[in-house]
């Protein structure tokens, strides 16, 4: 890989004002296409959900689907948009392999929601307010594997496989007008903002927009102009990617390509630029074309779509509370500070926590499992907190054995490492690794007096007043039950047979 010359970042800061726009290509969870009844289920045999509509061939009709149409709507809607009364598709030309029809069916001039913002936190609480320039409704392509190579990219490649499953699954391209003023936290502010419509886009229910899977991928566009000129510089477009980490990566990184190349006198070229997840770096993709390139026209063969407006409005009635306001309710009801329910979010533990709490756990013990035990788990195994094979109504039925007093936090350690290891749930567990706390105060008084007549010497101290020792003896305790005994009893039992008041 070509090495990169970068300016740091502080000087680049120094200099030049930051200047992004973000276009985030959302995958909906429609059953079928765009524009015809073919499955969007995942992982079928390569090109087995294709049709005559969406392979492009002569003579085929689209249709446009009305789930599309409304999670578009959700979408504009909760992004605070202007919904259009009426719109149309267009023609995007460009010639892909994996385009089909060697068009791209998508809005240009006319899209369905637009004039929107999103206001977003950064980690400080500080709330910035990202405009939106537009939502649309478009189709997505189909998937090249280049084979032979080194990097898994064209170039390099002896051959290419082409999988047009994917062509014709429904997107939503939400585009930001320019966002300025963000300065030095840039980055966190394009970080924020993906992570923001991400949670939107969740609770809408339109898509699960897993990243990871490419149902929700970002483009960075990136320019830099000198401080106090208004003209914006000429920018680059980081496409497709795909993770909250990368996106603040690509900015910072190309704030300092372009600090390091307009400062040694060269010219920033308007291009698309590859994200690379092992250093965080871009390299060059192709030119960039402009819109006019692209030579779009009105779609002749899909109708003008033109929502009545009660049916918007029965829309917006129906949005669900909003993730941020959500997030305000939550942590006034749960009593946290800002900085640990930013931890809660970065975690994906908020849905969790909920749904936990919903099962009967209280929300301190949801938030103590999803955030200690559980989260060093799939930490441990690289794995989400949603992926970790274990149940809300799990959680809140192991805090509800410890609030019992059946289990103590050891033993309940103990409980959730078997549910995790597919022993069954939290019931089964105690039953089959005997993990029971000791309650039989008969078998606790004999293994208290035993403590005290081993360790006679600390049973005198705290006879003499030195209460703090009683620790030693309930560690005993403790050591000769397996940890299975109640540790707060344990010590009244202690003081009660030495005679000392706690």
């Amino acid at each position: 890989m070509t090495v990169i010359d970068l300016e740091s970042y502080e000087d680049a800061l120094a200099t030049y004002d930051p200047v992004m726009g973000l276009e985030v290509h959302v995958e909906l969870g429609t059953r079928t296409k765009m524009f015809c009844g073919c499955s969007t289920e995942l992982k079928q045999d390569a090109n087995s959900q294709t049709c005559p509509v969406c392979l492009g061939l002569p003579g085929a009709l689209p249709v446009v689907n009305e789930i599309g149409v409304e999670s578009a709507i959700k979408i504009g809607l909760a992004l605070n948009c202007e919904i259009a009364e009426w719109c149309r598709f267009a023609r995007k030309n460009y010639f892909y392999p994996d385009m089909p029809k060697n068009f791209q069916t998508s809005q240009y001039d006319e899209p369905i929601a637009f004039d929107g913002y999103l206001d977003v936190q950064l980690e400080d609480g500080e709330i910035f307010r990202v405009q939106i320039e537009r939502a649309h409704m478009e189709e997505d392509t189909g998937k090249s594997t280049h084979v032979g190579g080194a990097t898994g990219r064209i170039h390099g490649a002896s051959h290419s496989l082409l999988d047009y499953n994917r062509a014709g699954i429904p997107l939503i391209e939400i585009v930001t007008k320019p966002i300025e003023g963000a300065g030095a936290r840039a980055p966190e502010v394009a970080k924020a903002y993906v992570a923001e419509l991400r949670e939107l886009i969740k609770a809408l229910g339109v898509s699960e927009a897993r990243m990871e899977m490419g149902q929700m991928r970002c483009d960075v566009n990136l320019s830099l102009r000198p401080h106090g000129r208004e003209q914006f510089g000429t920018r680059s477009e980081t496409k497709n990617v795909n993770s909250l980490r990368s996106v603040e990566r690509a900015a910072r990184f190309e704030i300092q390509r372009h600090a390091a190349v307009l400062n040694s006198g060269g010219t920033i070229v308007q291009e698309t630029r590859h994200f690379h997840e092992e250093d965080g770096s871009t390299t060059a993709g192709r030119i960039k074309d402009n819109a006019e390139d692209y030579r779009y026209f009105p779609e002749p063969d899909l109708v003008p779509v033109a929502p009545a407006r009660d049916w918007v409005e029965e829309l917006r009635k129906g949005l669900p509370e909003l993730p941020r306001l959500r997030r305000k309710r939550l942590k006034e009801e749960w009593g946290v500070n800002e900085h640990d329910m930013q931890s809660i979010l970065n975690a994906g533990a908020v849905d969790l926590i909920v749904a936990t709490t919903d099962a009967g756990a209280p929300s301190d013990q949801a938030r103590k499992w999803w955030m200690g035990e559980l989260a060093r788990n799939a930490n441990e195994t690289g794995r989400s907190l949603d992926e970790l094979p274990v149940t809300p109504a799990q959680v809140a039925r192991v805090a509800e054995l410890v609030t019992s007093g059946d289990l103590n936090d050891k033993l309940a350690r103990q409980v959730l490492e078997g549910v995790l290891a597919g022993e069954g749930d939290p019931d089964t567990v105690v039953e089959k690794r005997g993990l029971k706390v000791v309650s039989d105060e008969g078998a606790l008084g004999t293994a208290v007096d035993e403590a005290i007549a081993a360790n006679a010497a600390i049973a005198d101290k705290i006879r003499g007043g030195k209460v703090a020792a009683a620790g030693a003896l309930v560690g005993a305790v403790m050591k000769a039950t397996r940890g299975q005994a109640d540790a707060a009893r344990v010590r009244e039992l202690i003081l009660e047979k030495l005679g000392v008041e706690g």
